[in-house]
């Protein structure tokens, strides 16, 4: 397979030695036509279910291939990592596997489930600031004063290589898709499908979406590339897992020549689209999860009559999001 970005630092060869190193529990996760979603919205939609493994998100797959590059490296942890939940369930769970000491910083604020699956997976979890950034400016800060090794999402190659994967088999048990919709947070679920899918089915249109009340991604995008200062927007969404206030410009420039475009969603249209997926496929998505439904299900125009895919990556919900969300009175 040519190759059209042979200089981009999340390399095919990566994306390719991740889907045959990573845990077979977060491998090859389903994927079909949903038949009732595809009639509502007037396309032909394939669902990439990331939810059912132990950590209910697609995060373990770049995760496994990050830390097990760094110990291939020599760099044996202690690790510590910020997270609104999910990341720290990865690196908790693959940390455990190899005996390796992690503390977890997240908002005071952070989903209890997660936060208590974090810590029941062996994770050191420490609660500080009012977001996911101001758990992350504390989670640097503690790297450099005791030498632990900060793992950023969204700033390694390899976890965006990890998350590639699911776009090899997107392709290896699909066919083909006029435009693929992915959730964007910090941005290494999309760099790595749209990394994927550039060299191996460029006609593909890959897109991500963020959250109306979290629009910093959209914004940095946007932006004329030689502009280095990345936007900060306070954000103020249900979706906990792209709600990213400042940009990581790495993340941002991978994305340049990758990418069609980004798209914006409200927390309205992703409710709604989870109870779509509660009730046509029986699944329980969070909002991040389900912003790329979300996307189609705003403008569904845009797609009539296309092959359209979309990820659903996380579906970690406390009871009483559940009863508030997809069980309304």
């Amino acid at each position: 397979m040519a190759d059209p970005y042979p200089d981009h630092r999340v390399t095919l060869a990566g994306i390719a030695r991740a889907a045959r190193g990573i845990d077979p529990v977060f491998r090859d996760s389903p994927q079909y036509a949903c038949e009732p979603l595809s009639q509502a919205l007037g396309c032909q939609l394939t669902i990439k279910v990331e939810t059912l493994n132990p950590i209910r998100s697609f995060k373990g797959r770049g995760v496994d291939h990050l830390v097990a590059q760094l110990l291939a490296r020599g760099q044996p942890g202690p690790f510590v990592c910020a997270s609104a939940g999910n990341f720290g369930q990865a690196m908790a769970y693959v940390c455990r596997r190899h005996r390796i000491a992690l503390t977890v910083f997240a908002a005071r604020e952070a989903n209890a489930l997660k936060v208590a699956r974090m810590r029941a997976l062996g994770a050191e979890v420490r609660l500080h600031g009012e977001d996911f950034d101001e758990a992350k400016q504390a989670a640097h800060a503690h790297a450099a004063r005791t030498g632990a090794t900060m793992i950023e999402d969204g700033l390694h190659p390899e976890v965006s290589e990890g998350a590639g994967t699911i776009a090899l088999e997107l392709l290896r048990h699909g066919g083909a898709y006029d435009s693929v919709l992915v959730p964007l947070g910090d941005g290494a679920l999309l760099n790595g499908i749209a990394r994927w899918f550039k060299a191996a089915a460029p006609g593909t249109r890959v897109y991500g979406v963020c959250a109306t009340g979290a629009p910093a991604m959209a914004h940095a995008f946007a932006l004329d590339p030689s502009i280095a200062a990345m936007p900060s927007i306070t954000p103020g969404t249900i979706a906990d897992g792209i709600a990213v206030r400042t940009p990581i410009a790495r993340s941002v420039a991978d994305m340049r020549g990758q990418v069609a475009g980004v798209l914006l969603v409200d927390d309205g249209a992703m409710v709604a689209a989870m109870r779509l997926l509660h009730a046509h496929a029986g699944l329980v998505v969070e909002p991040a999860g389900a912003a790329g439904l979300a996307a189609l299900l705003a403008d569904p125009a845009t797609h009539a009559g296309q092959r359209v895919a979309t990820v659903l990556c996380g579906g970690n919900l406390t009871p009483a999001q559940m009863r508030a969300w997809l069980l309304p009175d």
